[in-house]
């Protein structure tokens, strides 16, 4: 009876926590393992190696552990992570993993449109697939995630207020065929537009990657002393970036928003090098991915889209996220 309580909260879940965006998503396949009562694979396939993904691994491994307990059969997510952010390297990891005939796959794309075909035919297979950290619109294909663009919105505006309105502002892109970050490099530079005493630069291309981002940011703080503000659309930007404005001394004169829940960029919140953010739950979209992939297993319909939630980060409670993330 507990076994099925459990499985019935983990269900209202889904519900509870997803806005449902358009139609449902039907369940592409035969389900697999999935309504056989057999043993669980579910594949997760980030951008790349990152720490936020590592979240989202911890997040998928946890709701993993619950799902096991709860249905009685052995639940295994399989994390795949490829080197880089490369659309080849990352096809491959898909093909791998499709051969393998998990019982589903959530992956992150590095560039949706270069993934397609290889998606289209693992559903083909009969392999439910869906993503996590993006939305594909036309895709079909379902996702837990967020609305990226408000998010990006929202950090824009902070710093707009945080600048009384008017300064020089750069903006750093990500991955730029990466659908998250195309969405949140649009939503901060069409609020910025909006101020006609801000001064939008280009803040470099960071490929999500900590080193690459520190090198954009340092030869852009060199080549505009005038700085005044930062945003950025990955998780490893906050990192190089504010690795970059300590090294050239400015801190407190380059204001930075955008942040995740990451140890070593809440620990730069803390500092204040990083003033603020509104930060995905890497986690939360782990544990969603593996819940909706197991009910696309079973047949069911599932929500085409499932909101994670955000979380403000800024130095009243930066400490307190550090203490939860250090738990996990």
């Amino acid at each position: 009876m507990k076994k099925l309580l459990a499985v019935l909260l983990s269900l209202m879940m889904i519900v509870g926590l997803c806005g449902c965006s358009g139609n449902p998503a039907s369940a592409n396949g035969s389900g697999n393992a999935g309504g056989g009562g057999g043993d669980l694979t579910f594949v997760i396939i980030p951008k790349c190696v990152h720490e936020w993904f590592d979240m989202v691994n911890v997040g998928a491994q946890n709701q993993a552990a619950s799902l096991s307990e709860q249905l009685g059969v052995k639940v295994t997510v399989d994390y795949r992570a490829p080197s880089a952010a490369d659309v080849t390297e990352q096809n491959t990891i898909l093909e791998q993993a499709a051969a393998t005939k998990p019982t589903g796959i959530a992956i992150d794309p590095v560039d949706y449109e270069g993934s397609k075909a290889v998606i289209e035919e693992i559903e083909a297979m009969g392999i439910p697939v869906m993503l996590f950290d993006a939305v594909v619109e036309g895709s079909g294909l379902a996702s837990a995630g967020n609305d990226f663009y408000e998010q990006a919105s929202l950090e824009a505006e902070k710093l707009v207020e945080l600048l009384g309105g008017e300064g020089k502002v750069a903006v750093m892109h990500g991955v730029t065929t990466s659908a998250t970050h195309i969405e949140r490099y649009n939503g901060h530079m069409d609020t910025l537009a909006k101020y006609p005493n801000i001064e939008i630069v280009d803040g470099g291309i960071s490929n999500d990657d900590v080193q690459t981002a520190q090198q954009q940011a340092a030869a852009v703080i060199a080549a505009n002393p005038d700085l005044k503000g930062y945003l950025r659309v990955d998780g490893a930007a906050p990192i190089g970036i504010s690795a970059a404005i300590e090294e050239a001394g400015k801190v407190g004169e380059i204001t930075v928003v955008g942040a995740e829940n990451m140890l070593e960029v809440l620990e730069y919140v803390k500092k204040g090098t990083i003033t603020c953010g509104y930060s995905t739950d890497p986690h939360m979209q782990g544990s969603m991915a593996v819940l909706m992939l197991w009910q696309l297993s079973l047949g069911n319909d599932i929500p085409q889209f499932c909101d994670t939630g955000m979380i403000y980060l800024d130095q009243n409670n930066a400490q307190e996220w550090i203490d939860i993330v250090s738990k996990k």
